[in-house]
């Protein structure tokens, strides 16, 4: 009879959901992928027109003509 009591009584059940500290992994990925842009763009910084000097050439002397009326 003990037996037939204990299936009317209500139970809270507790499900506990290990994840084993493994949520680095997406962060690790994103770090590595920054890495790689950036090597990326300094390897190819020249063909993007990136980090090269820009030569401006300024003459020494200009002629200018005036003409009055």
């Amino acid at each position: 009879m003990a037996d037939d009591r204990d299936d009317d009584v209500e139970r809270e059940r507790t499900t506990i959901v290990e994840t084993g500290g493994g949520g680095g992994g997406g962060v690790l990925a994103v770090v590595l992928l920054i890495i790689v842009v950036l090597v990326l763009l300094y390897v190819f910084r020249g063909q993007l027109g990136l980090g090269h000097t820009t030569n401006v050439n300024v003459p020494d002397k200009v002629d200018i003509n005036v003409n009055h009326n």
